[in-house]
């Protein structure tokens, strides 16, 4: 069983060279991250092209890279034409609004559309005080557990939506643990922004205290182009449709949006670039290990609403979060015999909702435990960095700030929701 695994050795390579390289060796990384890779997928591609003479996966990934890079490219040009300038309060108080509020527009716009839209502006509103816990939470609300409400809120969600879960059943079946979560890690940002507040030399807390705010808007006609993106995510035919209107909203929009709005917003195709790149090997490097879940879940003892939880959730952490609930959403219609489809999907939310509730969490919230967890994390990591903004590495994001701050709000989640033995 566990023999398969050997080919989710390139996958665990590049996992750990995105934690090591970047601290390790820096330019390395920067001038050879492309190669190494781009050079891992094509040792996986080759294992099913010549080795297992199945090209079948890879055409399958190739088509749910493009879907994924399309729409996460085109949110990030068209957003990137929306200039939101903030002058005025950047209190502990107001910077939880700002973030509840992002939380909120996650389910409407998507986590990729709220945190291309409001992260340019989050920095600009704190760059007087500006610290790498100013950018992890904001990752942690606004790219994660804010779009867990709805089904344009994350891909996920998104997914068990196409596969027969009713669009609202999420939000009237996870409101509650939503709120608790999203509370609970607003809660801890507002005690330590407090805190970093107080260390700021007066002139500062003075000048974030004093007068009104002050929202200017820039470049507002991509707005439509924004919506342009978010509606074409429902049309599923003709094949690549969906992604031509994304491709198409995008490039409009880059050419209709004037050169100071993208000046002011530091506009640059750097980021999505080593966005792109750096998806592109972790797509085909990761078949392999899906593939072992896919057919060794119910081998490994994963029965209970809680393991269905903790084990969605961990992999949501490391692989694409997606194709990670669609594997449990499987596992948990093959462990009653449900076989497959709307209907069976129908009958395992009227007789054992819970498991649904349990990867529906999990695949969105645990995205927010590492960079490659959910798509927005990386990129919004990838802005930040090229606006100078000091970001943890990878072990740092992780050591720092999503095992003590998500781990125990995770667990008590559930402690409360998800600890029922069936």
């Amino acid at each position: 069983m566990f023999a398969d695994l050997v080919w989710a050795t390139p996958f665990a390579v590049l996992l750990g060279s995105i934690a090591v390289l970047p601290l390790t060796h820096k330019h390395f990384w920067e001038k050879n991250y492309h190669f190494i890779a781009l050079g891992l997928a094509v040792i996986v591609a080759l294992h099913y092209l010549l080795g297992l003479k199945n090209a079948s996966p890879l055409l399958h990934t190739a088509h749910e890279y493009f879907s994924f890079i399309a729409l996460i490219g085109s949110l990030y040009i068209v957003a990137g034409g929306i200039h939101i300038n903030v002058k005025g309060e950047a209190t502990p108080l107001v910077n939880c609004v700002f973030l509840l509020i992002g939380a909120v527009l996650a389910n409407f716009l998507g986590t990729t559309g709220a945190s291309m839209v409001l992260i340019r502006p989050w920095i600009r509103m704190n760059k007087y005080r500006l610290t790498a816990f100013h950018i992890v939470f904001f990752i942690f609300i606004v790219s994660n557990i804010g779009g867990g409400l709805t089904p344009i809120g994350d891909p996920p969600l998104f997914l068990g939506y196409l596969r027969g879960v009713p669009f609202f059943w999420v939000l009237e079946k996870v409101w509650m643990i939503w709120l608790l979560g999203l509370g609970l890690v607003l809660f801890i940002f507002y005690c330590l922004d407090i805190r970093n507040f107080k260390k700021a030399p007066a002139q500062i807390r003075q000048k974030e205290t004093g007068g009104g705010e002050q929202w200017r808007f820039g470049g507002s006609h991509n707005v439509f182009f924004l919506l342009m993106i978010l509606g074409s995510v429902f049309i599923n035919n003709p094949p690549f449709l969906r992604e031509l209107i994304m491709i198409a909203a995008a490039i409009l929009s880059y050419k209709t949006t004037p050169r100071p709005v993208h000046e002011a917003n530091d506009f640059s195709f750097a980021p999505i670039r080593e966005v792109a790149i750096l998806f592109a090997g972790i797509f085909v490097t990761m078949l392999p290990a899906l593939e072992w879940l896919e057919h060794n879940a119910g081998a490994i003892g994963i029965q209970t609403p809680g393991q269905f939880y903790w084990g969605c959730g961990i992999l949501s952490s490391v692989l694409d979060n997606a194709p990670t609930y669609l594997n449990f959403l499987s596992a948990a219609l093959g462990l009653f015999g449900s076989g497959d489809g709307s209907h069976s999907v129908s009958a395992l939310l009227a007789n054992h909702p819970i498991y649904v509730r349990a990867i529906s969490v999990a695949a969105v919230f645990f995205g927010a435990m590492t960079y490659i967890g959910n798509g927005p994390n990386f990129l919004v990591k990838s802005i930040a960095d090229h606006s100078k903004v000091k970001t943890p590495s990878f072990f740092g994001y992780v050591l720092c700030y999503s095992l003590p701050v998500l781990l125990p709000v995770f667990t008590l989640i559930w402690f409360l929701f998800f600890r029922v033995p069936n």
